[in-house]
């Protein structure tokens, strides 16, 4: 099963590079898809330049581990591409994101981007954000006992992340992660979202509405769906 869900997300991968040529302005997002979509463009571009910020700091190592120049994000940065994965997809192509703890980097350079294509496997489908992964929330630390109690009053399962050393794991940006899990299924994910995000202390939530532009479901066997807001 772990060969069949690699073999999908390279096939999602090397579908989304496709989208990709020399000389673009590329956004990269966090995660295992999105690491081998930055393999695939290193296999497609041996020698190309690309103008590359990332959206953490383990995607910028691995990019330029192959040979891909990454810059610090620019005040006036726009980006032609954003390739990148997602924890769910949901038919109107609302996603849950986060899993790799780079949301709030993630959510801007998607908003700063003409076209994000989303890479995941058939896993990743659901009809409801929050049927498959928690909600992850970015937070300050010092707000957080105050956000969790607001969040559980408002109905979901709240559990602070903890890294591999048991404590509370810690973003690129020095904050803290809330991992939400609906008690219901979250039919309306724009009001969800602005309801979380709402709390004070809250830095970004990993719900995001209307930034996908596509989503690539790859398939072990090589084969690649397409979805579009428009084909639902």
């Amino acid at each position: 099963m772990a060969d069949d869900a690699l073999a999908a997300k390279r096939a999602a991968a090397r579908r989304g590079v496709e989208r990709v040529r020399t000389g673009m302005r590329l956004a990269l997002g966090t995660g295992t898809t999105a690491a081998e979509a930055v393999r695939a463009l290193a296999d497609r571009f041996p020698a190309a330049s690309f103008d590359c910020v990332a959206s953490s700091r383990a995607t910028e190592e691995l990019a330029s581990s192959l040979g891909f120049a990454v810059r610090a994000l620019r005040e006036d940065d726009r980006f032609d591409v954003m390739l990148d994965g997602a924890d769910e997809v949901t038919p109107a192509l609302a996603l849950t994101k986060g899993g790799g703890g780079a949301l709030l980097r993630e959510k801007l350079l998607a908003r700063l981007s003409r076209e994000v294509v989303i890479l995941v496997d058939p896993s990743k489908l659901v009809a409801h954000l929050g049927d498959r992964s928690p909600i992850p929330v970015e937070v300050v630390p010092f707000a957080r006992p105050v956000v969790a109690y607001r969040l559980a009053h408002e109905g979901f399962r709240v559990h602070a992340r903890l890294g591999a050393d048991g404590r509370p794991f810690v973003t690129d940006n020095g904050n803290e992660i809330l991992d939400l899990t609906p008690v219901e299924p979250i039919r309306d994910p724009a009001t969800t979202e602005a309801r979380i995000a709402d709390a004070t202390g809250v830095v970004a939530t990993g719900i995001f509405v209307g930034l996908a532009s596509r989503v690539l479901v790859g398939h072990p066997d090589g084969r690649v769906d397409e979805r579009t807001a428009a084909s639902g």
